[in-house]
């Protein structure tokens, strides 16, 4: 976050074992043949995501130790302690150095990792990464679902939440964050197709997914454009970084945020109507997801890793590949939206 099984019927009834405490995944739904092995293999997996130690990536890291609990594999989550491109880079350098089976990874920057993702394929290092549908050097990207979509619905929000006029501000963790940035490109185009009264005013805010830059860059922008009544996150920890500047400058009802979250991070500022809306995916069945990838992968599975694969998890029940050029990037379905008034629905 080790025994692997003997056959692949042996690896069907540990995965029908009773659940332990807590369980995110439901196993008995799990595509059991998928990553069922042979011969008693063990593999070793290592998910490397952007920064350790935040409320995202700790969920995150329920599911990957839900997996091992499900499986047996030696499966773990690592992440450099801030959001550093060249500290995701050693940490994966280390684990190719160990010689694990296969790396999981979330990248801060797609373009840091290509170099290091290519050199572990090439030692025969399996590959998976999510947020990063651009990416080259990867068996399979994995991403939820549909960032221009995911991106156009935020906007729907906002918008409702500033009667559809109006100068809103955007950020991102890092300009090279893909997925993020693919956001915020699908909620632009969206309203600039259905919103003609609102206007992004000056550059995509860089937050380096920390709450504090959030609050600082936030502040800064509404010091240069005073007339911002919108604010709209990428990242995770812009939701508390917004919601504790509107809190305390006296803006509620003022400025609106929609944006990435969760319930744990911006309940409070929900629950107070500082900020209106929050969105979000699992982060904890997308660890439990990349892992079964690898492990499929591993087996000699790719063939079936396509369009259409249901991994038996929320929101993965039929896998589509949106982008024929790149048949290795895949997308699940489906997002959750949090207001105030559902936010007692979900507990993490």
């Amino acid at each position: 976050m080790k025994i692997m099984l003997t056959s692949a019927a042996l690896a069907l009834s540990v995965l029908a074992a009773p659940a332990v405490a807590q369980d995110i995944v439901d196993v008995s739904k799990v595509n059991k043949d998928l990553i069922a092995t042979k011969d008693g293999k063990e593999y070793s997996i290592a998910t490397v995501v952007k920064v350790d130690g935040i409320a995202w990536f700790d969920r995150m890291r329920d599911g990957i130790t839900q997996f091992q609990k499900d499986t047996g594999h030696d499966v773990w989550m690592v992440g450099p302690s801030q959001a550093d491109a060249a500290a995701q880079v050693q940490l994966i350098e280390n684990l190719i150095a160990q010689g694990v089976d296969a790396i999981c990874v979330v990248p801060f920057s797609v373009e840091a990792v290509e170099p290091v993702l290519k050199k572990a394929r090439d030692r025969g290092i399996v590959v998976i990464t999510h947020e990063a549908s651009n990416i080259q050097n990867t068996d399979f990207d994995l991403e939820a679902f549909d960032n221009l979509a995911y991106g156009a619905n935020l906007m729907k929000e906002l918008a409702k939440s500033m009667g559809e006029k109006g100068k809103y501000v955007a950020t991102v963790g890092s300009l090279t964050s893909k997925s993020q940035m693919e956001w915020i490109d699908g909620a632009v185009a969206y309203q600039k197709e259905h919103y003609p009264e609102m206007s992004l005013v000056g550059d995509r805010l860089e937050t380096a997914d920390d709450a504090a830059i959030d609050y600082t860059k936030l502040k800064e922008a509404m010091t240069t454009y005073p007339d911002i009544t919108g604010i709209l996150g990428a990242p995770m920890p812009t939701s508390a970084g917004a919601g504790r500047l509107i809190a305390e400058s006296g803006l509620k009802d003022k400025v609106f945020f929609a944006g990435t979250g969760l319930p744990s991070v911006a309940g409070e500022y929900l629950q107070n109507g500082d900020i209106q809306y929050i969105q979000f995916w699992d982060p904890a069945v997308a660890g439990y997801a990349m892992n079964m990838l690898a492990v499929a992968a591993l087996e000699g599975k790719k063939d079936e890793i396509k369009p259409g694969l249901n991994l038996g998890l929320a929101g993965y029940e039929e896998l589509t590949a949106p982008d024929a050029a790149n048949p290795h990037l895949l997308y699940g379905a489906g997002w959750v939206g949090v207001t105030k008034d559902n936010m007692a629905d979900y507990d993490f």
